[in-house]
């Protein structure tokens, strides 16, 4: 056996706790698990994501002809296996804890195993667009990864960041006041305080940028429905992906945390979940997800602009 060899072998020894399992690499580092059941939630997000920006892929005015496109955290690698499809001049790298990843993917994509916060191999300047998705809770220094991204963008690079709401809001005020999703806005809160992590980083992420020294943020903002109970079909559409993004990732986004951190056990876990998904399969509980957006660009160098696929 080569050392390679031996290293994915090694990789490859998930932790299973209470069921599921989790990546061996930096172990305890992220929160969710690597199971078929966590990379389903992950395709799920991947679509609906891919819905809310009106089937485009990103929303950063990159160059029309890109080189190096990095994708961190990239999961399942759908997007950057999407992205790779869509821009055969680009040298597409997703990096993840998990090798999770398809072997069969288009020529001009790579998946490496990597800890983002770990100093950075890549040359500087190498990347047209990075993008970031889905991290909030995970990184426990959003600073130096804001200026790891700076380093190593092109000048006129884009970094491009979505994230969504731990917690769960409604404009109407439809949500029980002491149900589950009461009890599920509070633990999230709760828990990353002792991990002393930024839990919604989907409020700081632009300033964070400016802070690092990106320029021009520009910040959407979106509201996905919990269910099909809007009235508009395109909502109420995005309303049955939202609802089964949450239902495969309320285990996914609570079991390891809880129980570690909390203290809680499995089956407390479990009943919380199962309190939520009783109370977002309500008609009559108008509940919200916010996502939002932010692109920003690295200064320097005149960039092309051109749509995003």
């Amino acid at each position: 056996m080569t050392e390679t060899e031996s290293v994915a072998s090694w990789i490859r020894e998930y932790r299973v706790e209470n069921g599921r399992t989790y990546h061996a690499f930096k172990d305890g580092k992220y929160w969710g698990s690597n199971d078929e059941a966590a990379n389903e939630h992950l395709d799920i997000g991947h679509n609906l994501y891919t819905k809310t920006l009106g089937g485009r892929l990103f929303l950063s005015p990159i160059t029309s002809e890109p080189t190096q496109i990095l994708d961190l955290g990239t999961g399942t690698g759908a997007w950057a296996i999407d992205v790779a499809d869509a821009f055969p001049t680009a040298i597409v790298t997703g990096t993840d804890l998990s090798p999770i990843q398809p072997s069969w993917v288009p020529p001009n994509l790579r998946f490496e195993i990597d800890d983002m916060e770990s100093e950075w191999t890549f040359p500087p300047s190498s990347f047209d667009l990075i993008h970031i998705r889905g991290l909030h809770g995970t990184i426990t220094d959003w600073p130096n990864l804001y200026a790891q991204c700076l380093r190593a963008l092109k000048p006129g690079g884009y970094i491009e960041q979505a994230e969504y709401s731990a917690q769960f809001a409604s404009d109407d005020n439809t949500i029980p006041e002491n149900g589950g999703i009461a009890a599920w806005n509070q633990v999230g809160p709760e828990c990353h305080r002792k991990l002393n992590r930024e839990l919604q980083v989907l409020e700081s992420m632009r300033q964070h940028m400016l802070d690092a020294g990106f320029e021009d943020p520009i910040e959407h903002r979106f509201k996905w429905p919990i269910g099909p109970w809007a009235k508009n079909p395109q909502l109420k559409d995005l309303g049955h992906w939202v609802r089964a993004h949450i239902e495969t990732g309320l285990e996914n986004w609570t079991l390891r945390l809880l129980t570690s951190v909390l203290g809680w056990s499995a089956d407390e876990v479990r009943i919380l979940c199962a309190n939520v998904r009783r109370e977002i399969r309500d008609p009559k509980v108008h509940a919200i997800h916010r996502m939002n957006v932010v692109y920003a660009r690295k200064p320097g160098g005149p960039v092309k602009m051109a749509e995003s696929p």
